[in-house]
């Protein structure tokens, strides 16, 4: 009797781990690549800042840029996330080009995006994000105040237009994005205060609500990928708009730049991980 259960029990173990087993072409792998890119800007900008000045400068502006893009682990059909990492640099000056603003701004956004097929080729994406963004503007020339710093944080509304297509037998992606921050949290000085009174111990009151009454900012890009086999050269525009009014301080920040990059999607293989004919390969743009 104990053997008879005993052999129960290994054919029961048997068919239990076979029904429980899939094939190496029953499984279904999902690669989700990551597209990079590295970007320069280059173009002209406008600086108006009235704790330095009432009068606007003009000049360039260069920014450096990053951005990583990749599907979402949990639905890569619908979700993609979005890093973008940049600085920025302005060298304006007022209309008699005798005196300099020098503005320096670094920000850091990340978001994530619904994704819709709107045809194979089509797909529109939004979503939101969150963005950390400061810096300063410095006026050298000045004799009392010299800088004025900037900084905030805000959540954002974002949208994204992907089409590829091929001019030819060249493929192309082409992609329009916008960002609009909602509300958040922005860092200014009351109309007349001085650094000086902070270094003091004068610290209330330097923390302020924004929303898109008090701090209206747009960041646009219009951008065309071409695909040189695994090398992509992106080209396009990007403007940008960052305007703000607290404590009787207005501040403008205008930029129109040419942007020049190169991008790439890159697929992590770990060793001993093998392609099976089931493999899906999920981009986040391409």
């Amino acid at each position: 009797m104990k053997r008879l259960c005993a052999i129960v029990v290994a054919i029961v173990s048997v068919i239990a781990m076979c029904a429980g087993t899939k094939t190496e072409a029953d499984t279904v792998v999902t690669i989700r690549p990551v597209a990079k890119a590295f970007t320069v800007d280059y173009g002209g900008a406008s600086v108006l800042d009235t704790y330095l000045s009432p009068i606007k400068y003009s000049g360039y502006n260069v920014r450096l840029g990053y951005e990583r893009l990749q599907a979402m682990s949990f639905a890569p059909e619908k979700w993609v996330m979005q890093l973008e990492l940049g600085v920025d640099y302005a060298n304006t000056k007022n209309p008699a080009k005798d005196l300099t603003f020098h503005t320096l701004m670094i920000d850091a956004k990340w978001g994530m995006m619904r994704r819709w097929y709107l045809m194979p080729e089509l797909q529109i994406y939004g979503g939101g994000s969150t963005q950390l963004r400061g810096g300063a503007i410095y006026a050298p020339a000045n004799s009392n105040n010299v800088v004025s710093v900037k900084a905030h944080w805000s959540a954002d509304l974002t949208g994204m237009v992907v089409y590829n297509c091929k001019l030819g037998l060249l493929p192309i992606t082409f992609r329009y994005q916008a960002t609009l921050p909602l509300v958040g949290v922005m860092y200014s000085l009351d109309y007349g205060e001085s650094y000086f009174e902070l270094y003091e111990g004068n610290h209330s009151g330097l923390a302020h609500l924004s929303w898109v009454g008090n701090r209206f900012a747009l960041n646009q890009l219009l951008s065309a990928d071409m695909h040189f086999g695994n090398t992509i050269v992106r080209l396009g525009y990007r403007g940008v708009c960052e305007t703000s009014w607290i404590n009787n301080l207005n501040t403008k920040i205008f930029r129109h730049s040419l942007v020049v990059g190169l991008c790439g999607e890159w697929i992590s293989v770990y060793s001993g991980s093998k392609m099976s004919e089931k493999t899906r390969i999920i981009s986040s743009i391409y």
